[in-house]
């Protein structure tokens, strides 16, 4: 690998980890947002997705430039894909983050839940931590650690099921609730999609280290498990 690659491959990893704190930025101030049933902070949300779109764009310039004009060796070539792919990822969970905000603007006014709203928090918390992690795995190279991360995903899967049964439940029919339940569960499948997104992330960064293309979630099986019989 040449000093030139070497010096522009540098570049495109901070600008990837720039626009994964951006993402988790948004993730934070969208769920706050709803937390706190504030709309202003909402709206502010989702004026901000441009921002985390220009990251994609940028990143997707550089990547393509360095692999036409670089000529890089399979190795380097490997890291610049990953960072392609997975800043892919990180843009879809930033538009998840834009979902979540106009669900806050969605039922602004309308009488709320409290038991849910904290599954929903416990859950958003699950989510921030484990991009952080993956992030940080993607940035150290750490495969073993990708792998882990991935794992977490199951408790992200339990926890949506549990929100979606606790919004269900005959003791939440009241027609009152209608409005916010039906966020509820708009909300916690955009923070379970994120989820699976962090996973791809992982599965990027594992084959940014090793060459290897692995499946780290089985997500439909998990999902199925979880599903009351019939």
């Amino acid at each position: 690998m040449g000093p030139q690659f070497q010096s522009e491959l540098k570049k495109l990893q901070s600008k990837f980890m720039d626009m994964g704190i951006t993402v988790s930025d948004q993730i934070y101030r969208s769920t706050k947002a709803f937390a706190d049933h504030d709309k202003e902070a909402a709206q502010a949300v989702v004026l901000a997705d441009h921002q985390i779109n220009e990251h994609e764009t940028d990143l997707e310039k550089q990547a393509l430039y360095m692999m036409a004009l670089q000529q890089p060796v399979a190795t380097s070539f490997r890291e610049v894909i990953s960072v392609l792919k997975a800043s892919s990822d990180l843009e879809r969970i930033g538009d998840h983050a834009v979902g979540i905000a106009r669900e806050t603007i969605y039922i602004k006014g309308n009488p709320r839940i409290d038991r849910i709203e904290k599954m929903i928090a416990n859950l958003t918390d699950a989510i921030r931590k484990m991009l952080e992690d993956s992030l940080n795995a993607y940035f150290k190279e750490d495969a073993e650690a990708a792998k882990q991360i991935a794992k977490t995903d199951e408790e992200i899967d339990r926890q949506f099921v549990a929100i979606r049964k606790a919004v269900t439940s005959k003791e939440n029919e009241d027609a009152q609730h209608a409005a916010a339940k039906a966020s509820y569960l708009m909300v916690a499948r955009f923070l379970e999609r994120i989820g699976d997104h962090i996973v791809n992330i992982s599965e990027w960064t594992v084959y940014s280290k090793t060459g290897r293309i692995i499946e780290l979630s089985d997500d439909q099986k998990r999902m199925e498990d979880h599903l009351p019989e019939q």
